[in-house]
């Protein structure tokens, strides 16, 4: 897409990747190989919810009383995705972002999930990883939603979590 992007009418400075959940994993893996590849640049990522680190070494992941996404579900989805990798101590960090340990050269990046969410911890932290490698990074946590807190749309912690992305990415869009 970056090399037919006039012919298309996008303008460059504007592509970035989003995802949700495993997606979001799946986004900033991109945002790295893109980086490590340097063959066109992105200029944002947008991580909702990101599923980033297989190890899940932190306090949130371990919990197993999580109403959408919990331990059990986490561990089926990293071994389903991993296969026989899944628990090895070599998981390349394009497969698993969070395994990354240089952050810098990646795109501004916004970062958002729940305080009820297994995957807080690991958001968090690879927020600040992002800040702390000189990436520009919004993070946003929002107590006591739950993973796919849009599921609840009728809820106003959606609506804010929501409104929060859409006006993220309307800033990015407009340049």
């Amino acid at each position: 897409m970056s090399r037919t992007a006039a012919k298309r009418g996008v303008e460059p400075a504007r592509v970035g990747v989003t995802g949700i959940s495993a997606g979001g994993g799946r986004a900033a893996a991109l945002a790295l190989l893109v980086r490590d590849r340097g063959e066109f640049t992105l200029e944002w990522q947008l991580l909702d919810c990101p599923m980033l680190d297989d190890r899940q070494c932190t306090p949130s992941s371990q919990a197993d009383d999580l109403i959408i996404w919990n331990r059990a579900s986490n561990a089926f989805g990293w071994k389903s995705y991993l296969g026989d990798l899944y628990g090895a101590a070599d998981v390349p960090y394009h497969a698993a972002p969070a395994r990354a340990e240089d952050l810098s050269g990646l795109p501004r990046a916004y970062v958002c999930v729940g305080g009820a969410d297994g995957f807080r911890d690991e958001d968090i932290d690879y927020a600040l990883r992002l800040n702390g490698a000189g990436v520009e990074c919004e993070l946003h946590v929002y107590p006591g939603a739950p993973h796919g807190v849009m599921l609840f749309a009728d809820t106003d912690v959606a609506r804010r979590y929501m409104r929060d992305q859409h006006e993220w990415l309307a800033r990015r869009l407009r340049g």
